[in-house]
């Protein structure tokens, strides 16, 4: 059975060039990074080119650069280390809103249950924040604002160098969980770019053809940070730990690669296939449609409501067909609670159980498309003619 992955926003493949990279620190050039004699300088030296390769991604300074564990632990850092301790005499104000990933969210609700005020802001039906509403939030305490800048589920991108300059402009510092823009949308923050006014950026290397347990937070000169570990001075004391070397050389890569592809042909190909697979599904399976379809979106990312049809049920049937998508956030598997980020966009809860998110990888083919267009149709026509309310109307 021919296999068709269309879910790239869980997580990507490892790229052949990444782990070729990241080969020789497993067993050759293992040393601790923080030695000084030459195994351990070896390992620094490939640090500090990782360092730079991201930092050249980023357009950033490679002391800006801090090696994470992924996603969930930059935003955790960016959230609790800019915040700060609040108590009911100096209370700290925390802006973010209703689409974030749960990492976000989360960390949010466990600000505001340690005192501080927590404010989350509605997105529009097509699960865009609009900045009049950030403007109006802002209050003289307010310390952070976390914004999303591609959503995992929709791919729906924010306006995020104007959210930042809204912030900086009441003197909020702002932050951006990245994860799924990196590597599909330019991440300028150079003091000259659009994203001048981001102080804190985080992105994860599984969503970036590299390993599992990697990622970065881009962390501002200006920016003090908390730690939220503490031992050793590693990443400037921002995140001490004996440093990932393999992991660390393979996401240097990937951000290398990243930058390259997103400069080739390639790159506008993807959401070309993006387009075709949406066209074709819309075409032939009546009652669905394109949730957040009137916003700008990232050029992998559909996600598309089949009225009638219980998303888990249509996940499995695909699965059996050969075909890998999602029901929604990869963290909420197996989850009974309808997609937050969906209902947030005021779907109704039927509408958002029957929604599947489709998410194309670098490595995905037209011919792949084509397969998958000859069988979710019938899989969804299958499924409803189980529905008891598909035959009702």
């Amino acid at each position: 059975m021919q296999r068709i992955y269309l879910d790239a926003n869980a997580t990507t493949p490892l790229l052949p060039e990444v782990l070729e990279a990241m080969r020789p620190f497993w067993l050759e050039v293992f040393g601790n990074a923080s030695s000084i004699h030459q195994p351990g300088q070896q390992a620094r030296a490939a640090l500090d080119l990782a360092r730079d390769q991201m930092a050249s991604f980023l357009h950033c300074r490679a002391s800006e650069v801090v090696f994470t564990s992924g996603g969930t632990e930059g935003d955790n850092l960016a959230l609790f280390g800019a915040m700060g301790p609040s108590d009911a005499s100096t209370p700290g104000h925390l802006i973010t809103t209703s689409v974030e990933h749960n990492a976000v969210l989360k960390t949010a609700l466990a600000l505001g249950e340690a005192g501080a005020e927590v404010t989350i802001l509605p997105c529009n039906t097509q699960g865009v924040v609009e900045p009049a509403a950030l403007q109006a939030a802002l209050r003289p305490n307010t310390r952070l604002v976390s914004i999303i800048f591609a959503n995992n589920e929709t791919g729906v991108i924010q306006p995020i160098a104007e959210l930042a300059a809204i912030a900086h402009a009441h003197g909020a510092l702002f932050h951006t969980d990245a994860v799924q823009a990196a590597g599909k949308l330019p991440l300028d923050l150079s003091p000259e770019g659009p994203l001048r006014h981001v102080d804190l950026l985080t992105l994860s290397g599984h969503k970036l053809y590299a390993p599992k347990g990697t990622g970065v937070l881009f962390v501002r000169r200006s920016v003090r940070l908390a730690p939220l570990l503490f031992g050793g001075s590693h990443e400037r004391h921002r995140r001490p730990g004996t440093e990932n070397v393999p992991g660390i050389v393979a996401l240097g890569k990937a951000a290398e690669l990243a930058g390259a592809w997103m400069a080739s042909k390639e790159h506008a190909h993807l959401a070309q296939l993006r387009d075709r697979l949406e066209a074709g599904l819309l075409a032939s399976i009546p009652a669905s449609g394109v949730n957040g379809a009137g916003a700008p979106r990232t050029g992998n990312t559909t996600n598309l409501y089949f009225d009638h049809v219980e998303a888990e049920a249509l996940v499995i049937a695909l699965d059996l067909k050969g075909i890998a998508v999602s029901g929604g956030s990869a963290c909420h598997s197996g989850a009974t609670e309808p997609s937050h980020v969906l209902k947030a966009m005021g779907l109704s809860t039927e509408r958002a159980r029957g929604s599947i998110r489709f998410s194309l990888s670098r490595l995905t083919t037209a011919q792949e498309i084509d397969a998958a267009l000859a069988i979710i149709p019938d899989a969804v026509a299958r499924l409803r003619q189980l529905s008891p309310t598909w035959k009702q109307s």
